[in-house]
């Protein structure tokens, strides 16, 4: 596997740290290759390099963030419920101004369905229908739900500027979706 050069790297962060920054000041739609430019302190050839437009750029800042969870539900496999884990919540507290932005605001949408599409996929593999209290309950609906219900109380966590440490967060999604599922 080759090594990506570490001035890529750095002018790439540089961009996605921008984005956010911005996002936190104006609506995405709003913002500008030249602001985002101006901002990274990079030539908007150098952002043509690395991206095809922001779109694009808001699209890989959203992935790369969805694969760290992804990673995150790999490493916490040996625990009893991924999201009780204080892993997830952890990393939302880390990474605050991109999750604030993207669940708090209307700067992206698409944030928001990416993230409950994932959760979605992550509760498919910890639900069954077939015994016990949800037996009987359409399986796609009753996911849906429990993923629903994560992305919701995530959501009020950043509006309301987290009002409960992250490691309670995580004890309480933790109890909430151990009684439901």
């Amino acid at each position: 596997m080759s090594k990506v050069d570490r001035r890529i790297l750095k002018t790439q962060e540089a961009l996605k740290k921008a984005v956010i920054e911005l996002m936190s000041e104006k609506n995405f739609d709003a913002i500008t290759i030249q602001d985002i430019s101006d901002r990274a302190d990079v030539s908007r050839g150098t952002i043509y390099l690395h991206y095809l437009d922001k779109y694009d750029l808001l699209d890989k800042l959203i992935e790369t963030h969805i694969n760290e969870l992804r990673k995150k539900c790999t490493a916490a496999a040996d625990m009893d419920f991924i999201s009780g884990s204080p892993l997830w919540t952890e990393y939302f507290e880390r990474n605050y101004l991109f999750f604030s932005m993207m669940l708090a605001s209307k700067g992206a949408p698409y944030f928001r369905t990416r993230f409950l599409d994932f959760l979605v996929e992550q509760f498919r593999k910890e639900v069954d229908v077939t015994k016990g209290k949800n037996q009987g309950l359409h399986e796609d609906a009753f996911v849906r739900f429990v993923a629903s219900a994560y992305v919701g109380v995530v959501e009020w966590w950043f509006m309301n500027e987290k009002p409960i440490p992250h490691q309670v967060l995580a004890e309480q999604l933790g109890v909430l979706l151990e009684r439901n599922l």
